[in-house]
């Protein structure tokens, strides 16, 4: 009976052997996809940061010229400025005027009706 035992441990040894080598390989195979896969993320990474820094400097180049416009723009209205204000200016000596020749056309008007009055007496 020995034997027996022996001669049918031999070839679960093989088997067993055979499935860790089997074993061994699916679990390499397994591992380099998983390796594979964390390298691939890394690369798209890092092809998202270039993307972004790229973005990132149009904007910049973007911000510059919206503030060197910003500031011509800033020179030029302080340049109009007084040419703003002698504007302003006339338009308020134009109402001041205007509002005198209301008062002197109601002024006049009254003189008139006086004047009709008097001449009819």
């Amino acid at each position: 009976m020995v034997e027996m035992a022996e001669e049918a441990m031999e070839p679960a040894k093989a088997n067993i052997t055979g499935l860790c080598q089997d074993m061994f390989s699916k679990m390499a195979t397994h591992l380099t996809g998983e390796l594979t896969t964390t390298s691939e993320d890394y690369k798209l990474l890092e092809n998202m940061n270039k993307l972004t820094s790229l973005k990132y400097l149009e904007v910049k180049d973007i911000a510059i010229n919206i503030s060197r416009n910003l500031k011509n723009l800033n020179q030029k209205s302080a340049a109009l400025q007084p040419y703003l204000d002698q504007i302003t200016l006339t338009e308020e000596q134009v109402a001041a005027l205007e509002q005198a020749a209301y008062k002197l056309n109601a002024y006049s008007k009254k003189l008139e009706t006086k004047y009709k009055k008097l001449e009819r007496q």
